[in-house]
């Protein structure tokens, strides 16, 4: 019994030091934010024209101009 409690006080405080850890991975955060907004801008360098092209299309067509 005595082993069964010091095990669960084990892990109430693991516990609680893994929640109260707020400081988190910043710097890995910011790269993931700076490397999506880099593929986005590539993604919208390259697929822009057509992307605009195929709205004029679309807009053309409903429009019957």
């Amino acid at each position: 019994m005595q082993r069964i409690h010091r095990g669960m006080q084990r892990l109430r405080t693991a516990w609680g030091d893994a929640v109260s850890d707020e400081r988190g991975d910043v710097p890995g955060w910011v790269l993931i934010t700076l490397m999506t907004a880099g593929l986005v801008v590539v993604i919208w360098a390259l697929a822009g024209p057509a992307l605009a092209q195929l709205f004029e299309q679309a807009i053309s067509r409903v429009s019957g101009l």
